[in-house]
């Protein structure tokens, strides 16, 4: 059998309607009917039973579709791998992410990558807030997603993936833990509890100011390397400090009150990736991702 015939052959198969089977193929509805009937006639016995409103494979013909499509299936998977080997899509892509929710959104891509592209998958990593950009920087991962800003020279920022709502964690016995919503001026009214390590100032301006908008003071407290410590330090009453409102869902902890604030940006969490490190298949999983419901 020619591949147009096996083609010919499955697809009617599944379509059991020459008009759909056609449209599938590209192909004239006379040449899908042309290839069947030739089909037979090489075979010998009739492999669809036609009326002018009824197609059905014969006994013979599902028996004949049974014993083709797992080879024409493994074929159309060998083909598929060769293609993105060619294109430099299979293969293991590494992503990094800076918080639960976005790890929950780079799982659900991965999925979708996986189906889409045979012979690919995808790993994550956490990367923390002390150290934003070192596993970029050093290979560890191909790409992640992280807060901005982020304004260095050497890393292509991407599309945004996610914004979201900010809020600052108070001790629960904090006067602020009373509000329904807090300002920007309230930074003011605590010791701030921020993130040290690797972190560019501008990045830490943007997120942990020395002033409020007013221009008042914002007196500063203990610093923390990783998540965990920082809300351990807001929970033990040594300050609060601000976060992505909807990391309350993943790291809410006994001891810390979430307050969202009425008057700040929102968190934007985007793509990243080393200006010299745009490969294809980084490529097509940024590009696969506005396809996530």
């Amino acid at each position: 059998m020619e591949r147009h015939e096996i083609e010919a052959f499955l697809t009617l198969a599944e379509e059991l309607h020459f008009r759909r089977t056609s449209e599938r193929l590209g192909l004239a509805q006379g040449r899908v009917s042309q290839t069947i009937k030739k089909l037979e006639r090489r075979i010998g016995v009739p492999l669809f039973e036609r009326t002018s409103r009824h197609v059905a494979l014969t006994a013979i013909g599902a028996q004949l579709r049974d014993d083709l499509l797992p080879g024409y299936r493994q074929i159309q998977h060998a083909v598929a791998r060769a293609t993105e080997a060619g294109r430099g899509i299979g293969g293991t892509l590494r992503v990094g992410y800076s918080g639960p929710m976005v790890a929950e959104l780079i799982l659900k891509a991965a999925e979708k990558f996986r189906a889409r592209y045979p012979g690919s998958d995808v790993r994550i990593q956490e990367v923390q807030l002390s150290d934003p950009f070192g596993p970029i920087r050093s290979g560890q991962v191909h790409m992640q997603i992280t807060e901005r800003p982020c304004s260095e020279p050497d890393l292509t920022m991407g599309p945004l993936v996610l914004s979201a709502p900010r809020a600052l964690m108070v001790p629960d016995r904090h006067p602020l833990a009373r509000r329904t919503s807090v300002s920007l001026e309230d930074f003011a009214e605590a010791p701030l509890v921020a993130i040290a390590g690797a972190v560019p100032p501008y990045w830490l301006d943007y997120h942990y100011p020395q002033h409020t908008p007013a221009g008042r003071t914002v007196p500063r407290g203990p610093t923390a390397m990783y998540w965990a410590e920082l809300q351990s330090l807001v929970a033990a009453g040594a300050g609060i400090s601000p976060a992505c409102a909807t990391a309350e869902r993943y790291t809410g902890r006994p001891g810390i009150t979430w307050v969202p604030f009425h008057d700040a940006p929102p968190v934007d969490f985007g793509f990243l990736w080393p200006a010299s490190g745009e490969t294809v298949r980084v490529r097509a999983f940024v590009e696969l991702f506005p396809a996530i419901d």
